[in-house]
């Protein structure tokens, strides 16, 4: 991955793949599909493949995740 340096206004269009991902267009950021951040491409580590999004956080990835299948939420104990 190349660490893109300067301001961030190009963004970047991506195709999200097991642990890691392909540029389609080249960019300096993605944007956060919950939150509307701006991702840069050095910091990019979460994204869902299935739906082909990326997310600021971890927390955010996670809760995405639980919202869209709340059956996760469920456990058996």
């Amino acid at each position: 991955m190349n660490n893109f340096g300067g301001s961030y206004n190009t963004e970047a269009r991506i195709r999200y793949l097991d642990g890691d991902f392909d540029i389609v267009t080249m960019g300096e950021y993605v944007i956060c599909a919950v939150s509307g951040i701006q991702i840069p491409l050095d910091e990019l580590k979460y994204w869902s493949v299935e739906r082909q999004e990326a997310y600021a956080t971890g927390e955010i990835s996670f809760q995405r995740e639980l919202d869209m299948h709340p059956e996760l939420r469920k456990r058996d104990k």
